[in-house]
């Protein structure tokens, strides 16, 4: 027999089983299981009953912003403090439904292209995913969300072809133009090359171990260190560019800023000296998110191994074909013309049967 006191010193008592069929082991497990919802139920107090709004700003952002980049956080808060809140912010979290989630999708997509729309289903789903996991719901309505057909079109971004890099490049003074091929050889982010440091440079090998996002310096984006090539004409750009450097230490950035000891900001950069240059030639639109789609094309264009091109920029394989690398017309011409030649027998010469003339 297993007894409990419960409250003012009640004693409960129940039977187990019989004492000459049940070991004491067994009663033990048995009475484990009897006290198990009642233990569980002592430790634990009532569960706070949250808004969307409220377990977004108490739970969900304050939890993913100790694994998010500064980039990451910025445009992660602002899609989700800009679109969701405003939508779902003052309902229970418990009673939004699948439904209720489909319909605020379906009413972004009548204003929004489908980036930020797929952007918001994923938040949708990790909010909810961490809902479950903390206890607080127990489906996740968000996990079979559907991105709907109708979005408005987005802004297209096409790669530079070889002709537009030679004249983007063609347009800028040295130091301009050096960090643009960082960007279109090299494959470096734009962080990543204002954050270079004269260590960095390691005869013709890049040592990519930093990046600078609104003036704070933090570990690359997907927070790996990386070793980068460097192509022929950028190093002797390099070489050029070091003999004018104020500060020779081993710490020194390649690009600082007036201040020689903080690295260029990239606003001032754009804004100053690279914008107004490349839109007097109609290449304004191409920014450093055009060019790191450049690198991606016309590598595969020329042959570079995905792998390899992918390893270089710092991204996985699947992300680089996915997002950064497109054919031209000229690459897909050939591609067709490639399968049916392995496809397609070749046509044999037709024999003309020929007959003799009457006697």
């Amino acid at each position: 027999m297993g007894c409990l006191l419960v409250g003012g010193g009640i004693r409960k008592c129940k039977t187990l089983g019989r004492q000459s069929q049940m070991i004491r082991a067994d009663a033990e497990v048995a009475l484990a299981d009897i006290l198990r919802p009642v233990n569980s139920g002592a430790s634990k107090g009532p569960r706070p009953v949250y808004t969307f709004g409220q377990y977004v700003t108490d739970q969900y952002l304050p939890f993913y912003r100790r694994g998010w980049k500064e980039s990451t956080a910025g445009t992660s808060e602002q899609i989700v403090t800009t679109h969701l809140i405003p939508e779902l912010g003052d309902r229970l979290l418990q009673v939004i439904r699948r439904l209720d989630l489909q319909e605020v999708l379906d009413a972004k997509a009548r204003n929004l292209s489908d980036s930020p729309v797929r952007h918001m289903r994923w938040f949708m789903n990790a909010i909810f995913k961490l809902a479950v996991s903390d206890g607080y719901i127990a489906n996740n309505p968000a996990a079979e969300l559907i991105i709907p057909k109708h979005c408005q079109p987005g802004r297209q971004m096409r790669p530079l072809t070889k002709e537009e890099v030679n004249q983007y490049l063609e347009v800028f003074d040295l130091r301009e133009k050096l960090i643009a091929r960082l960007a279109i050889f090299e494959g470096m982010r734009p962080g990543e090359i204002l954050a270079l440091r004269r260590k960095s440079i390691v005869g013709d090998t890049i040592q990519v171990a930093e990046r600078v996002y609104k003036r704070v310096l933090n570990t690359p984006k997907n927070g790996k260190a990386r070793e980068g090539a460097i192509s022929d004409g950028t190093l002797e750009l390099l070489h050029q560019w070091a003999e004018l450097a104020l500060d020779h230490s081993p710490d020194g950035f390649v690009f600082p800023s007036e201040k020689v000891v903080t690295p260029l900001s990239l606003d001032n950069l754009w804004r100053r000296s690279m914008f107004p240059k490349l839109d007097k030639i109609g290449l304004g639109w191409a920014t450093f998110q055009v060019l790191r789609k450049t690198n991606a094309t016309l590598s595969k264009k020329a042959g570079v191994d995905p792998k390899v091109s992918s390893d270089q920029r710092g991204h996985g394989i699947g992300v680089s074909m996915a997002v950064y690398t497109s054919s031209d017309m000229e690459q897909k011409r050939t591609a067709v013309r490639q399968l049916e030649a392995a496809v397609l027998r070749k046509p044999q010469p037709q024999t003309r049967q020929v007959t003799a003339p009457p006697a």
